[in-house]
């Protein structure tokens, strides 16, 4: 089997139409680590921006229980990535979601730059990590999954092209990624959360090498050093290693599906409906 064959079936298919389909072989067959981890940091983005982060340290859910936290959000996303946004898990996720957000006055720019990350970071993380270049239907089909799921959550004036949204994306971070408090705080706990992944001795090292992956803006929101030469260096050239192989290994059989992996928060299972803060 061909090293593209995957590729060349998701050629095949129309982003209008096929969008869901698109997405889940990108995510569970092509490229379901990278893509996890940019989305991850994607999450991770928009606690820079200080009304995001405010909230957060408001209500004390990252600072307390923030691998709790991280489960939930990614388990949610995952149920209507695997499953599709109208399937009935699908249905399920959004809705709790939806549940879980009205309770807060939270502007609906920050909802739309919320969503634009989920589009963006896998995208670029791609093009500085992938092991191949996305197909523009991988790209377009991103835009379009994550479009209708923001109007599926009641997210208004989402932009009607992909470039419109990407202009929105960067232009928001020019305005509002800013070093303040908030972020600061919760910059601490998500790298807390990543650190608490790995043993305790390589901790310093980890940590080196996730200021690596951050951006000057990022960086400043959060207070955060730069990552010295050589975390750069390591971090990058582990991640380009990882695409040269994978280059050379032929293609994924089996979809990698998040929901079905044993979870740190829930070793047991989970049910849709529990997910996030107790008594919501």
């Amino acid at each position: 089997m061909s090293r593209y064959a995957i590729l060349q079936q998701i050629q095949q298919l129309d982003p209008e139409q096929d969008h869901e389909q698109i997405v889940f072989l990108t995510g569970t067959y092509e490229e379901p680590y990278l893509i996890q981890r940019a989305l991850e940091f994607a999450l991770f983005r928009t606690f820079a921006l200080p009304r995001t982060a405010k909230l957060l340290v408001d209500t004390g859910e990252f600072e307390r229980r923030g691998q709790k936290r991280y489960d939930d959000t990614t388990l949610l996303i995952s149920e209507f990535v695997e499953h599709g946004y109208d399937s009935e898990r699908g249905r399920a996720a959004i809705k709790r979601m939806n549940r879980m957000h009205h309770r807060f006055a939270i502007d609906n720019e920050d909802y739309l730059y919320t969503l634009s990350t989920f589009i963006f970071e896998p995208i670029r993380w791609n093009q500085r990590f992938g092991w191949r270049p996305f197909d523009p239907k991988e790209c377009q089909s991103e835009f379009i999954f994550w479009r209708e799921v923001g109007k599926r959550m009641g997210i208004k004036d989402i932009p009607e092209t992909y470039d419109a949204f990407e202009r929105f994306n960067r232009d928001y971070e020019q305005r509002y990624f800013q070093s303040n408090q908030y972020s600061q705080r919760i910059g601490k706990a998500t790298i807390n959360v990543f650190l608490n992944w790995y043993p305790a001795f390589t901790r310093p090292f980890v940590r080196q090498c996730l200021y690596a992956l951050m951006d000057e803006p990022m960086q400043r929101a959060f207070g955060f050093p730069q990552a010295p030469r050589w975390a750069r260096a390591l971090t990058f050239g582990a991640l380009k290693l990882r695409a040269r192989v994978l280059r050379r290994l032929p293609p994924r059989r089996k979809p990698r599906l998040y929901t079905q992996e044993r979870n740190r928060t829930y070793p047991n299972g989970y049910e849709i409906e529990r997910l996030g803060p107790n008594g919501v």
